[in-house]
C-alpha cells in the first residue's frame, strides 16, 4: 500500500511536467519559429528480493514496479509553417539549418530566422542586436535590402540603380538539433548531445533557402496538443485515485481492532 502511494505520485508529478510541457506549446502557437516540446517517460522498477543462492522460478517476475520517470523532454525540429509577409527584413529558412550568430560574449548562437534589423554597428541584426555570422555590413544611405534564396545580400543605394554587394549569408545544420540547448527569442546553442555545426550555402547539400518576406510559424497543432492535454489529464486523474484508493486502505488498516 505505501508502493501504491509512492506509484500514484510518480504518475502526478510525471503528467504535471506533460501538462506543463502542453501548456508551454499552446502559449507559444503563434510564437515565430516556435518548436515545440515533447516528453518522454520510463518505467521504474525495483529488483525483486530473494534470498542469496535461491533461483527465481521459471516464469516468474525478476522486478517489480515502481513508477514512472521522465526520461527525456526534447525540442522537434519539424519545419513550421512560412508566413508571408512582404518585408524585406523578414527571413525564414525554407528547409533544414539555422544562421548563425555572434553573441557578445564571444561564443556562437544560432536562429531559424526572423525580423532582422541593422544594429548600431551597421551590421545585419537579430531584434535583439545579435549580429549575423559571417558579418553583414549595411552601408549607411542603403534603400533597401535583397537577399536571395542562395543567401546572396545585395543593397540598393539611393541614387544607384545597379545594387551593391553586401555579403553572402551562410546556414549550419547538426546531427542532432533536439540536443541544441534553447536560450529564448528562437536562439539555440550548441551542446556535446547537438553535435558541432556543419556549415554550408543555403540550398545546398540538403540545406534549406533563404526566404525573405517571410517568417516562421510555429511548429505546434492545435488538434494535437488539446488531445494530448486531455489524455494528460485523464492520466493525472487515475493517478490521484491510486492514491486515494491506497490512503483508503491504509486507514482501514489502522482502525483494525483486535
Amino acid at each position: 500500500m505505501f508502493d501504491a502511494l509512492y506509484i500514484g505520485a510518480t504518475g502526478m508529478q510525471a503528467q504535471q511536467t506533460q501538462v506543463d510541457a502542453i501548456a508551454n506549446n499552446l502559449t507559444n502557437a503563434n510564437t515565430p519559429a516556435y518548436k515545440k516540446t515533447r516528453v518522454s517517460f520510463t518505467d521504474l522498477v525495483l529488483k525483486a528480493a530473494r534470498p542469496a543462492g535461491l533461483a527465481a522460478p521459471l516464469g516468474a517476475v525478476q522486478g517489480t514496479g515502481a513508477g514512472v520517470a521522465l526520461a527525456s523532454a526534447i525540442r522537434l525540429f519539424d519545419p513550421g509553417e512560412l508566413k508571408k509577409t512582404d518585408s524585406p527584413m523578414d527571413v525564414a529558412i525554407q528547409g533544414d539549418g539555422f544562421l548563425e550568430l555572434a553573441m557578445a560574449d564571444g561564443t556562437r548562437a544560432y536562429t531559424r530566422g526572423g525580423t532582422l534589423k541593422v544594429n548600431a554597428d551597421g551590421q545585419l541584426a537579430t531584434q535583439a542586436g545579435m549580429p549575423l555570422k559571417p558579418g553583414i555590413s549595411i552601408p549607411d544611405g542603403a534603400s533597401a535590402v535583397v537577399i536571395s534564396p542562395t543567401g546572396r545580400v545585395q543593397v540598393q543605394m539611393n541614387g544607384q540603380s545597379t545594387p551593391v554587394e553586401a555579403g553572402q549569408l551562410e546556414v549550419v545544420r547538426f546531427t542532432n538539433p533536439q540536443g541544441l540547448l534553447a536560450q529564448g527569442g528562437n536562439v539555440y546553442r550548441a551542446t556535446e548531445a547537438s553535435g558541432e555545426a556543419i556549415g554550408g550555402k543555403p540550398g545546398e547539400d540538403g540545406m534549406g533557402s533563404i526566404a525573405q518576406g517571410f517568417v516562421e510559424g510555429s511548429n505546434v497543432k492545435m488538434v494535437e496538443e488539446m488531445v494530448s492535454l486531455m489524455v494528460a489529464q485523464r492520466a493525472y486523474e487515475a493517478s490521484v485515485k491510486v492514491v486515494q484508493a491506497s490512503d483508503d486502505m491504509l486507514g482501514m488498516v489502522n482502525g483494525l481492532r483486535r
